[in-house]
């Protein structure tokens, strides 16, 4: 089976492709010829999965499945949340938006926070919500040179190290995405889709 993901995100696909059985193949969003910015103008993570996952499927006829993460940091009444990934401007700059969070954070003791993925899934006209949710806290300083965005300044509950410093297969099993996809194969796999 093939399925777009509604991403240009190459970590992103990277991880889930590494998760998916091999029956199911993802398309990229430049296979299908989506070359535009997918709006991502909704107030909630849940309504930017939705949003982004109807743009393709209305445009270009797909199914397909889409994700939106957001960081929720509690000391910060749950910012940046859905304005994770523009938190320090359009520019999308994964160390600026770090730069900007540890700032905001620097008088705080708490640093509890919490990473959520909403996977909206378009398949066969109808549509499904997968959501997954990863506890921990935000670092005082970068560590760690793997994955993307927040990572080097998440520590998951119950580890040392953070995202940053996991192994992929390490973080997929515990992490918001890898929990949301978790519930998507299996909801693939169980009805035999």
């Amino acid at each position: 089976m093939q399925l777009v993901f509604a991403t240009n995100n190459s970590n992103k696909i990277k991880e889930i492709q590494s998760m998916l059985p091999e029956s199911i193949e993802i398309i990229s969003l430049e296979s299908i010829g989506c070359h535009e910015e997918i709006p991502e103008t909704a107030d909630t993570i849940e309504k930017n999965a939705i949003m982004k996952a109807n743009y393709v499927t209305e445009k270009y006829g797909y199914d397909c499945f889409a994700d939106d993460t957001g960081l929720e940091v509690d000391a910060l009444n749950g910012e940046p949340g859905v304005f994770s990934a523009r938190y320090a401007g359009e520019q999308r700059s994964s160390e600026d938006n770090m730069t900007q969070l540890l700032s905001n954070l620097e008088d705080k003791t708490n640093r509890k926070a919490q990473f959520k993925t909403v996977i909206t899934l378009n398949l066969k006209g109808k549509q499904y919500l997968f959501t997954g949710i990863s506890r921990g806290e935000i670092t005082l300083e970068r560590t760690g040179n793997q994955g993307f965005g927040y990572d080097p300044i998440f520590r998951p509950e119950n580890y040392q190290e953070t995202f940053a410093q996991l192994s992929l297969e390490t973080k997929n099993k515990i992490s918001h995405r890898g929990k949301a996809t978790v519930e998507l194969i299996a909801f693939l796999t169980n009805n035999k889709i």
